[in-house]
């Protein structure tokens, strides 16, 4: 099998997996109550939602030109900006071809020689400390709710915590130690990358005038943001839905409500991506610091 054939399989499987969650999704719920709780969107908080999650990707480039700048690709923020916006055009919309993870990780050993082992083990890196944060926020809005869901798990989740962070830390420290300079730097960064879009969150629900199970709905998103990194369905579309559904349903939330947070976070997240197809018909120049 020619590796352009793997590829075209791939994309073909991946919108299959998609169309079928999505059809799943609709099985379970009116698809007129989802457009219904759209419609009654409130403009300027879906504008400050897109605001929230600009800032959490320009800060999440920012985590990872630290990284790259560890292993030797002295990368300006500029190019970094246009090079991560770029990725984001290529994980949503071409996930079968060029992934924007390894487009990036190629462009820059081809810019800098760094290594294809060091520039792969920072790309992960990156995305291991954003997956730390993830889980450490929604440990804490575990420990926030009220929900019987949660009873008798509480302390569990305030202990794995400085777990998490300990066993990251060592992981880093063994595999990964040409790294531990930009260590703390990388979650401090890593937080505010989070906090962001819980934020953006927080503001879609203000949109939808939703003020009840604020913590319940947090919670969906982060687990859903976990699941939808995996790479089964075109930019995780689907496989976040159907976590909302199910989320809805174990937590007693509104399916609807849910399933339309999740598409409006897809379409801001398919906004902004977008953008980066300037940069694929004009591919950025790499600058470095000076």
């Amino acid at each position: 099998m020619t590796e352009k054939l793997r590829k075209r399989l791939i994309t073909a499987l991946k919108i299959i997996v998609s169309a079928t969650l999505i059809y799943f999704i609709f099985t379970k719920i009116d698809f007129k109550d989802v457009v219904l709780t759209l419609k009654k969107s409130n403009p300027f908080y879906l504008a400050v939602a897109i605001i929230f999650f600009v800032v959490s990707k320009a800060l999440a480039a920012f985590r990872l030109n630290l990284y790259f700048h560890e292993i030797g690709a002295k990368l300006s923020q500029a190019s970094n900006l246009k090079l991560y916006l770029l990725g984001m055009f290529y994980n949503l919309f071409l996930p079968g071809g060029i992934g924007g993870d390894a487009y990036k990780g190629y462009v820059i050993q081809k810019q800098y020689k760094t290594g294809t082992k060091r520039v792969v083990s920072v790309l992960l890196l990156d995305r291991l400390s954003g997956m730390l944060l993830i889980f450490i926020y929604a440990c804490i809005l575990v420990a926030l709710s009220n929900h019987s869901f949660f009873a008798g798990i509480v302390w569990l989740a305030i202990l794995a915590i400085p777990l998490s962070a300990v066993v990251f830390w060592w992981v880093v420290k063994k595999l990964f130690s040409y790294t531990l300079p930009v260590f703390w730097q990388s979650i401090g960064y890593s937080a505010l990358v989070q906090l962001a879009q819980l934020v953006s969150i927080l503001c879609i629900l203000k949109s939808l005038s939703i003020s009840w199970n604020i913590f319940e709905y947090l919670l969906v998103f982060l687990v859903s943001s976990i699941v939808s990194v995996i790479p089964l369905t075109i930019g995780g579309i689907g496989s976040r839905e159907v976590t909302f559904l199910y989320g809805a349903k174990w937590l007693g939330l509104n399916a609807s409500t849910s399933v339309g947070i999740s598409f409006t976070f897809f379409l801001i997240t398919a906004l902004i991506s977008l953008m980066g197809i300037v940069y694929h018909f004009k591919k950025p120049n790499l600058e470095g610091t000076s």
